[in-house]
């Protein structure tokens, strides 16, 4: 028998899913993987864009791997963490070379990919073609979390209870399963956000343990803050824009001017040396 949360929040979805590119009956695997790529610790407002103008110039995997590394770098602009086309620039590869230009449709395969990890991976078969995995985001977690254990938010990383709860609601036919995944995900970012959640419209509300016990605050450990002004990733992200705007190397004088301090400005463009994301030639510097 399935669990009273699962109608509920297929209903809710759908009547109330945006309407989203990767989403839609006709989008492809790839459009679905380039998303999960992109919204990786990236809102869906800032991937919209990035990711139309990415499928336009490269509708397939074999379109983004005939071209250098350093052309996905560019066009991956300000979505940050930009290792991350990186790796989707490797998989395409991998894609085009091994699989015949087709996203692999089964986990174990999907796993052997670039820099696609178990939910990746999960997600991908889930979303682009329609399998019962369970997909753990911090979305997903965090409604489970508050809806069945009764705590505002779940621990730091995901645990061994966490993924036999996910498994235990997940219904048995796939397609379902995959609804129900995509489902979830979207209450957690749209009604049982982080912050201020509105659980007035919560279709599970007479459900939510958390709710039931009074919403007591978390207690766990402090939760991660991401500072971003004056760190290294925001000295990575001037040095990288100067190298995306330039047509060609930059010297490094040019780099200088993105970033007045001296040894920090340095080290930053070490790590993206050594992340592959900048190559030298000579005394100049380049995307790959």
């Amino acid at each position: 028998m399935s669990s009273p949360l699962v109608h509920p929040i297929l209903r809710w979805y759908d009547e109330n899913a945006r309407d989203l590119p990767w989403r839609r009956p006709a989008a492809s695997a790839w459009s679905v993987m380039v998303s999960e790529f992109m919204l990786q610790q990236t809102p869906v407002r800032r991937v919209l864009p990035v990711h139309a103008a990415w499928l336009e110039r490269w509708p397939t995997p074999a379109a983004l791997a005939d071209e250098p590394a350093g052309e996905a770098v560019r066009a991956w602009g300000r979505l940050g963490y930009p290792r991350r086309a990186l790796r989707l620039h490797a998989a395409a590869t991998t894609i085009r070379d091994e699989h015949g230009d087709a996203v692999p449709d089964d986990y174990p395969t999907l796993r052997t990919l670039p820099g696609v990890g178990d939910y990746t991976a999960a997600a991908i078969a889930t979303f682009a073609h329609g399998r019962r995995h369970v997909v753990l985001d911090t979305n997903v977690r965090r409604v489970l979390a508050r809806l069945v254990s009764g705590v505002e938010f779940p621990a730091r990383s995901v645990t061994k209870a966490e993924r036999v709860l996910a498994t235990d609601l997940l219904p048995l036919d796939p397609p379902t399963a995959a609804t129900w995944s995509v489902a979830v995900m979207e209450l957690g970012a749209l009604v049982c956000t982080a912050d201020r959640p509105r659980c007035e419209d919560c279709p599970v509300r007479e459900h939510c343990a958390w709710r039931a016990a009074g919403k007591p605050p978390y207690q766990g450990p402090p939760r991660p803050v991401q500072d971003y002004a004056g760190t290294d990733r925001q000295c990575r992200g001037r040095l990288l824009a100067v190298l995306r705007d330039a047509p060609g190397s930059v010297g490094r004088a040019q780099l200088d001017a993105a970033w007045d301090e001296p040894v920090q400005r340095a080290r930053a463009l070490d790590s993206l040396l050594a992340d592959g994301l900048v190559v030298a030639e000579g005394d100049r510097y380049a995307l790959p």
